[in-house]
């Protein structure tokens, strides 16, 4: 009886784990098939590396598990993608970038290595060689301490470039340099006078130097020949490869006109949008309730599109240290500036309670001290009023060098810290960021982990084309605080470094709530989106020092492989 019994239950388990297996069998097929699994990988959901696979079904990721549990939901049609041990990670989210102008920089003359007045006389002159016919030289990256203690004059250019006008950006964007050319098509003289928040440079006789800081750069820009509607266009895109060639899936675009989200509207409609867009839009400090108003019932009909949105405007605060145009609250070392605000205090403060009241968020450049300062007091001063319905997430764009006194207040404020770590390298001693804050102040240059410990959101971005645009140089400069070449030894102001996970999250899940997408983007968990980078390493097995050995592999946005590196180059792993 006993046998007959046990024989019973035995069928009954057997017939009950068929049933079971059809069931949730079914079920999946229900629900369609698999289209994508990504194997033997190093998977960090965001929180934990504890996964080797993923399932992708459509554009959201289905299931992250072990290789045995992700490889039996395969059917016939599923790409199988082998990570053969590199990290897996969610797509990398960059919080602060420029794409328009990343995208037309890389048909100009690129001078972020040009270290010495000899490289940017050479760099400059084989590009005016291999371009005859572009009318213009233009182009951007040069670098303060490429000219030692001097700055680059008109003369210089007219001696590179003869007649043809010629305009290069600073690697920072905040200073123009034109030669003889480039001024008399602005018609900018001895006599012309700077204009508001604007400085140009001039000699001991009078004469312009060639060099225009902050909003003396409109005086150029608006002679140079505009590039037409599908040099834009072509822009764009090339941006979006060079984003997916470096794993990333989603950006910030840190300010623009309603005519950039049009063109990239257009772009998304014609299928060649493989990165998600949060375009912010660029307001000038004065408030024009017709704008705002036109700006609204744009942000209304866009919508919350999760490949294209705005909602986020940009303002700027104060200028750079390089150029003594950032707002300090003690004056420049052995001088007695100390910058100042694009608007007093009482005006940002009002501007930013109205944009807040509209349901904007507002990013703020602000990069010294005083300007920091200036932009939390708004922002808490906004915070005293009833929150929009999404709540608020105003932000401190690049966060420079704050004042000990205000780093708390990041988190009592509940402000998001938008952070370009590669801006951060270690400073030289002949880098006149440095020598212009003086010792103890630049000390206390980008604060990343003191900010988090504040409870501050990190939101990590490149800053491109200001910075490069690869997500692990800057994810390497705030793990080590060291040049790429290891230098100083033990890194600078240690105290500063975060952890690779750390560092990783502000690139990913951290980018995803300063936009307001945590909810659907940023990790790899079951219903988000699949935006997925797979690495040629196991980032979390190399010694921090060797971050970089690691190469993107392949960048999946919305479901979809956009790159991948062996049919980038050939190669094959």
């Amino acid at each position: 009886m006993a046998a007959r019994l046990t024989a019973y239950l035995v069928a009954f388990i057997v017939a009950a784990t068929l049933i079971a297996g059809l069931i949730a069998g079914a079920r999946r097929d229900a629900d369609g098939p698999v289209d994508m699994i990504i194997v033997n990988g190093k998977v960090f959901t965001g929180e934990e590396e504890t996964a080797e696979a993923v399932a992708v079904q459509g554009n959201k990721v289905l299931r992250v598990g072990s290789n045995r549990e992700i490889q039996r939901l395969a059917r016939p049609q599923t790409t199988v993608i082998d990570a053969k041990g590199g990290s897996v990670l969610p797509g990398f989210n960059d919080a602060h970038l420029h794409l328009l102008s990343g995208g037309l920089a890389l048909d100009q003359v690129t001078l972020d290595e040009a270290a010495t007045t000899d490289a940017v006389r050479e760099t400059v002159r084989a590009w005016a060689e291999a371009n005859p016919s572009a009318g213009w030289v233009r182009g951007r990256g040069w670098l303060y301490g490429a000219f030692g203690d001097q700055l680059p004059t008109r003369q210089m250019l007219d001696q590179w470039v003869g007649a043809r006008p010629a305009y290069l950006v600073s690697y920072d964007g905040h200073t123009g340099w034109a030669n003889s050319a480039a001024l008399a098509e602005a018609g900018i003289t001895r006599d012309t006078l700077d204009p508001q928040n604007g400085v140009i440079v001039r000699d001991k006789r009078g004469e312009p130097t060639g060099l225009l800081k902050e909003a003396a750069m409109t005086l150029v820009s608006r002679a140079l020949p505009a590039p037409s509607r599908d040099d834009r266009l072509a822009a764009l895109a090339a941006a979006v490869v060079e984003a997916n060639r470096v794993g990333i899936t989603s950006v910030q675009v840190a300010g623009g006109t309603t005519d950039d989200l049009e063109l990239l509207a257009d772009l998304r409609d014609e299928g060649d949008l493989n990165v998600r867009v949060y375009q912010a839009l660029t307001v000038d400090g004065t408030e024009d309730t017709a704008e705002l108003d036109a700006m609204d019932r744009l942000r209304d009909r866009i919508g919350d599109d999760p490949m294209l949105k705005t909602g986020a405007v940009k303002l700027e605060a104060d200028g750079v240290v390089e150029t003594h145009t950032a707002a300090m609250i003690e004056p420049y070392e052995g001088t007695s500036e100390r910058g100042q605000l694009r608007q007093s205090s009482e005006t940002l403060s009002r501007l930013v309670s109205d944009l807040d009241a509209r349901g904007w968020q507002v990013m703020t450049h602000a990069i010294g001290d005083a300007a920091i300062r200036a932009t939390l007091d708004a922002y808490e001063a906004a915070a005293a009023t009833p929150a929009p319905a999404r709540g608020r997430r105003h932000r401190v764009e690049h966060v420079e060098t704050p004042d000990a006194a205000d780093v708390d207040r990041f988190g009592s404020v509940g402000v998001v810290a938008s952070v370009q770590p590669a801006h951060g390298l270690p400073p030289r001693d002949d880098d006149p960021w440095a020598k212009n804050l003086g010792t103890d102040r630049a000390a206390r240059g980008w604060r990343s982990a003191s900010l988090a410990k504040a409870g501050a959101t990190l939101a990590f971005g490149s800053d491109w084309p200001v910075a490069p645009l690869d997500p692990l140089m800057g994810i390497f400069v705030a793990v080590n605080r060291t040049t790429v070449d290891g230098e100083p030894e033990g890194g600078w102001q240690p105290a500063e470094r975060l952890s690779l996970a750390e560092a990783i999250r502000a690139y990913t899940s951290g980018g995803a709530f300063a936009s307001f997408d945590e909810q659907r983007k940023g990790t790899l968990d079951e219903d988000m989106l699949a935006d997925i980078v797979i690495l040629s390493e196991d980032v979390f097995s190399l010694p921090p020092e060797r971050l970089l050995e690691a190469e993107v592999v392949a960048t999946i946005v919305d479901g979809k492989v956009v790159y991948r590196r062996d049919a980038a180059d050939g190669t094959n792993r």
